[in-house]
């Protein structure tokens, strides 16, 4: 039997957004962590009261083993975790979350017909807002990846997503962050050029995207609708507006999901 629900090896942005994630719903002795940096693991284990310890007993006693490091590390993972694995006599799931590497390459590099979950979180999993995009591979069972999302819902949104197009899902939900950072960095330093204190700027700002996102999932509305609730005839939003489009806003964003997708591709090869 596995000692742990979850296990994580690695706990970077990533990996310890998931972790705060499992501990909502998940007792935290259910909840083991490793790292390469031993002191990384041990200092987030005290912050969420988690089991810590070493690479091999990961692999070893999770029930859910998160191999959660960058595409180009996960080769190098895998090769060291195999035998592990290999010499496991219980069920287990691999569960990764590496950009543009499918689950069948997975397995293949961990050496067994093992299932799998494939997941593409973000980092506002950490504070329960999250998206979290799932598929499992045929070996992985409805119970299990039933089982997976239930204890992970502490993150957010918890949503299954065709493989095949998660990469897509992932530039939206994935890289968004990033880019909803840069329209908040820009919208408050355009506050404080008009003479904000930046601190109030930002929390404007954050406040701002927040509350509307927030109001585009209650009502369910077109973004395009909730635009034109807002841009009075003649107004200072649509002056706003205008320069937005004259300057390509929505084309560069179009782009920057295209660019990111097609990185990821990229990453798999």
């Amino acid at each position: 039997m596995s000692t742990y629900t979850f296990s994580f090896i690695g706990t970077g942005n990533m990996g310890s957004a998931l972790a705060r994630a499992a501990v909502r719903k998940l007792p935290p002795e259910f909840v083991f962590l490793s790292n390469r940096t031993h002191e990384k693991a041990r200092a987030l284990a005290e912050e969420l009261r988690c089991v810590c310890g070493p690479v091999p007993q990961a692999a070893e006693q999770g029930k859910y083993v998160f191999l959660g490091v960058k595409p180009q590390m996960m080769g190098d993972l895998l090769a060291e975790i195999a035998p592990i694995l290999a010499a496991r006599t219980d069920r287990f799931v691999l569960v990764t979350m590496a950009a543009g590497l499918t689950m069948e390459r997975i397995a293949e590099m961990a050496g067994g017909a093992y299932p799998v979950i494939r997941v593409m979180p973000n980092t506002p999993c950490a504070v329960g807002e999250g998206v979290v995009l799932c598929d499992a591979n045929e070996r992985a069972t409805e119970g299990e990846l039933q089982e997976f999302m239930d204890a992970m819902s502490g993150a957010g949104v918890i949503d299954r997503l065709e493989e095949k197009l998660i990469d897509a899902g992932s530039a939206v939900s994935g890289c968004g962050p990033a880019f909803v950072c840069l329209l908040l960095e820009a919208l408050a330093d355009g506050g404080v050029a008009c003479g904000l204190p930046r601190k109030k700027a930002l929390l404007y700002a954050a406040q701002m995207v927040k509350g509307t996102a927030a109001l585009q999932l209650a009502t369910g509305e077109h973004p395009g609708a909730m635009k034109d609730a807002v841009c009075s005839p003649g107004g200072t939003t649509i002056a706003g507006v205008r320069v937005l489009e004259e300057k390509g806003f929505r084309g560069a964003a179009m782009d920057a999901v295209i660019a990111a997708v097609e990185k990821t591709k990229k990453l798999g090869k």
